[in-house]
């Protein structure tokens, strides 16, 4: 990976950097671990979008273009499909709950509110200009998050149990607060208790909610802080920390139990390989080379390999994961089109139709079809058209910005290409999809800056 030119120099530190032009989404990154600790965590992402969409209106009342992503069109063609769902949220398909659009329009306002959010941050983050939001600036808030993962998952890793009420669920009534689907979004703990490979244990969660949300936000982050520390020029210090965190983080990853996860790391460091390889970096290779050998020593010579061995051992995951991917596919078969507008419980669980959910055992059974990867979701959810629209979006960013081998093309087609992989098993909505489109906003701004200079 090749040196970044200097550029601008940094942006002013402190406070008064953070209300500069930008602000809104300056803000929404740099301050996440504080929204989490407030019970907002994702909730932000709608409050941050409206001085967003303000600041675009204004720009096109001003007479100034308002520039649109390349392939637009077919993320558009996506939330049109989204929307048109609403008319089929009625219909129960064979092997579901049943229940009505009352009943299921929470959940689907949610998606859909967020959806807009995310577009808003996409078209505002591209419309930045790199004087009032640098390129660097931009990788160094992602790189940042990055380090809040790291944070998050060394706490879930070591105090599992931290849990804590938020302002904000305070302000909650008792019955609202009490249910599951609030309760991940407004409570903040540090862990999922989880019993995978033969006695519960935590698996790291915070700041994002749920662990496989942490593990798939540390695929889409460490390539930004990857190149945050070692594509700019940078103090020798700031490069040993960058090491020592990288080195660190290996032990969340590993307790994390979290599969995808790891298949996910590999994924991407084969993509970088193949990439460097391709453009002659032969030194990029050798610490690509370098860096695996050191993690194979590190789970042969620590505990950390044993507890490698034992989650592959046990597959508890696997039979559910399998069900709901037949359940996925045949709600598929019956509406191929548009889908059914949302995801289902299923009736009863994978073993027997008379185990369900109850208030003494909410995961017991009745579980969410398209819950287990956003492919399966699309597919369910919002057909065909939803599936090629939504993939297609991200597959003509890869086909456009193909030819950018810069640090940052590097790992934005990384994040990008890795995210069609890790939607075999994680579902994107909210974070994931953010960081997955701010990796699209520099690669669009990098275009920008070359078609200019």
């Amino acid at each position: 990976m090749t040196a970044l030119p200097a550029g601008p120099p940094p942006a002013r530190t402190g406070f008064r950097s953070l209300l500069g032009p930008g602000w809104p989404l300056t803000l929404l990154l740099a301050l996440y671990p504080l929204w989490w600790a407030l019970g907002l965590g994702v909730l932000v992402f709608p409050i941050a979008a409206v001085p967003m969409a303000v600041q675009l209106w204004r720009r096109h009342a001003s007479g100034r273009p308002v520039r649109l992503p390349p392939g637009f069109w077919l993320w558009l063609a996506f939330c049109a499909t989204v929307v048109a769902g609403l008319a089929v949220l009625d219909v129960d398909p064979e092997g579901t709950v049943v229940a009505g659009f009352g009943d299921r329009i929470t959940a689907v306002a949610f998606r859909v509110i967020q959806y807009a959010a995310l577009t808003i941050l996409l078209v505002y983050a591209g419309n930045l200009s790199t004087r009032a939001l640098t390129q660097r600036r931009l990788v160094n808030l992602l790189g940042w998050l990055f380090g809040v993962t790291v944070a998050g998952g060394l706490l879930g890793t070591f105090a599992g149990s931290f849990e804590f009420t938020s302002p904000f669920e305070l302000l909650l009534p008792d019955g609202v607060r009490g249910k599951s689907f609030v309760k991940s979004l407004v409570h903040p703990y540090a862990a999922q208790i989880m019993d995978l490979v033969g006695d519960p244990a935590p698996r790291p969660a915070a700041p994002w909610g749920y662990t496989n949300t942490w593990g798939n936000n540390f695929c889409l982050l460490v390539v930004w802080f990857a190149v945050a520390a070692f594509a700019y020029r940078t103090s020798v210090r700031t490069r040993v920390l960058a090491v020592a965190t990288l080195v660190v983080s290996v032990i969340p990853v590993v307790h994390s139990l979290n599969r995808g996860l790891w298949i996910g790391l590999g994924v991407t460091a084969v993509f970088v390989a193949i990439r460097q390889a391709l453009a002659g970096r032969v030194r990029a290779l050798i610490a690509l080379g370098v860096v695996g050998a050191g993690l194979v020593v590190a789970l042969a010579a620590t505990p950390l390999g044993d507890v490698v061995e034992r989650r592959m051992d046990n597959g508890k995951s696997n039979g559910v994961r399998m069900f709901l991917t037949e359940r996925a596919l045949a709600g598929f078969a019956e509406s191929p089109v548009l889908g059914f507008g949302s995801t289902r419980n299923t009736v009863g669980g994978r073993n027997s139709i008379t185990v369900g959910e109850s208030a003494a055992c909410e995961r017991c059974g009745n579980f969410t079809v398209g819950g287990n990867g956003q492919l399966w979701q699309l597919l369910f959810a919002h057909g065909l058209v939803g599936t090629v629209t939504y993939f297609g979006f991200f597959g003509y960013a890869l086909w456009r910005f193909r030819r950018d081998r810069s640090a940052i093309g590097l790992a934005a087609t990384a994040a990008i290409a890795g995210s069609f992989v890790a939607a075999l098993w994680y579902n994107s909505l909210v974070t994931p999809l953010a960081f997955t489109f701010l990796g699209y906003v520099l690669l669009w701004r990098n275009e920008q800056t070359r078609t200019a200079a």
